[in-house]
């Protein structure tokens, strides 16, 4: 018979997130569909894979109080903070309304995004 002795599993330390595929990349322009900001277009000005996050020109704008430093001086510091992916949609380059995406890949392997309401591919903006 076995013995009943108990036994520890190792403890499983940092273990890497997963990156989330986003459809939005930087340059993108898109369209804030719920919160304080709904209604509200805006570019895209970081992805952030790890968290599902996305940085908007101009959207969710928060204040910060930065204490003085050797190099910087004391002030209030405004700046975009990042809201969720799912709270943004990708604008059609056709008629301007949020769309959904479809990927489609060419015969030489290379993934073009396509707007689902017009069919018309999206360039990406990357600058």
């Amino acid at each position: 018979m076995k013995p009943l002795v108990f036994k520890k599993r190792r403890r499983l330390r940092h273990q890497p997130k997963p990156r989330i595929r986003i459809a939005v990349t930087k340059g993108d322009m898109v369209q804030v569909l719920s919160g304080d900001e709904a209604g509200k277009r805006a570019r895209v000005l970081r992805v952030h894979r790890k968290t599902g996050r996305v940085t908007l020109e101009g959207v969710n704008v928060v204040k910060r109080h930065r204490k003085a430093t050797q190099n910087t001086e004391a002030g209030i510091v405004q700046f975009p903070a990042p809201i969720h992916h799912s709270k943004v949609m990708l604008l059609d380059p056709k008629s301007g309304e949020p769309t959904r995406i479809r990927r489609r890949t060419d015969k030489d392997g290379t993934v073009e995004r396509i707007a689902v309401k017009s069919g018309q591919p999206i360039p990406r903006n990357r600058q």
